[in-house]
């Protein structure tokens, strides 16, 4: 009897320590926040699954952070064989079409102004502002389920996001629909933290070069053809008109749609720019379509995707309107 009582009092007291060990959600965000502020910069590759459109689209995704504000995010697609870059440095934000040799410039807040899910100060923000964010805690991982904050796409609005226990390092950020299912995973496979670089590392030009491995080629091998797609959501708007002009290296197709929301849609080879020294000067934001990232203002969205260019511009359409139908538009060719 006397050894019973003294195995029931040892087992109590293990189970003790071990619930005083056990941290709670309130811990575990403050850890994760002085981590951030603490934190100098970070290397990390990742693969994310898109599941936005026909097909699953998978990158691989690689990210260099700098305190306080220098990004380089390197996007590549290894199935069609094509990559973007997204960089941050002193001058504003760039996208980097290094194949095309093109660059857009942005003067820009991104990415503080909407969730992204690759970089690891975005997702810890996106639990520091959800008081309401549930949070549950495994053998070897913190969960978190919370609220996102993309401003244009109300078709994500939650998200999981693992962290492993041992080091905060991001293991897995899961966006869901309204119906949960994910269209968005990103799987972390590295996560440095402290991590050097060279004083060139988030140059324009330097990205731009390094990125260019042998010949660049315009995508459609120059013979200035290209495949031409429709959008699968065209925002309760049927298409009225649909115009070829012919231009200097091709054809210009003009695709206007008319109903509930009125839009134009131009469509045209995407040129191998002779130089990267002038960027083309943006209004707005990049943006993720999923299949690319385009740039997006008030009334139109710009991006360029297998060989073509395409710029979506309308008068009474919202962003996320913009965005709905940009996205859609992978479907079969019209040409």
């Amino acid at each position: 009897m006397k050894k019973t009582i003294v195995l029931f009092v040892s087992l109590i007291l293990v189970l003790s320590l071990a619930a005083c060990g056990q941290k709670s959600k309130e811990d575990v965000v403050k850890s994760l926040n002085d981590k951030v502020s603490d934190m100098k910069s970070y290397k990390a590759k990742a693969k994310m699954t898109l599941k936005m459109g026909e097909d699953p689209q998978v990158y691989d995704v690689e990210i260099w952070y700098k305190n306080p504000d220098f990004y380089r995010v390197k996007l590549k697609n290894e199935n069609k064989d094509q990559s973007q870059m997204i960089l941050r440095n002193k001058e504003g934000v760039y996208v980097l079409t290094p194949a095309l040799n093109k660059s857009f410039h942005f003067q820009s807040d991104w990415p503080k102004n909407s969730s992204q899910a690759y970089l690891y100060e975005s997702i810890v923000k996106d639990i520091m502002e959800d008081s309401d964010a549930s949070f549950k805690a495994t053998e070897k991982h913190y969960v978190f389920d919370t609220k996102t904050r993309y401003q244009n796409n109300k078709m994500l609005p939650t998200q999981e996001i693992t962290f492993n226990k041992k080091d905060l390092t991001p293991v897995t950020v899961k966006i869901k629909d309204p119906d949960q299912n994910v269209l968005v995973k990103v799987d972390f496979s590295k996560v440095t933290f402290n991590s050097s670089f060279n004083k060139d590392a988030f140059d324009m030009q330097k990205n731009m070069t390094g990125a260019q491995l042998g010949k660049t080629v315009a995508a459609d091998g120059g013979t200035g053809e290209f495949t031409v797609k429709y959008p699968s959501n065209t925002a309760g708007a049927t298409l009225v008109a649909e115009n070829e002009m012919k231009v200097e290296d091709g054809s210009r197709f003009i695709l206007t749609y008319e109903g509930a929301r009125n839009y134009t849609m131009i469509v045209e080879k995407a040129d191998v720019m002779e130089t990267t020294l002038a960027s083309r000067q943006m209004l707005g934001d990049p943006v993720d379509l999923g299949f690319t990232i385009g740039a997006l203002s008030d009334k139109s969205v710009t991006w360029t995707y297998e060989g073509a260019d395409y710029t979506i511009a309308s008068n009474n359409m919202t962003k996320e309107e913009l965005v709905e139908v940009a996205r859609s538009v992978q479907g079969t060719s019209i040409k």
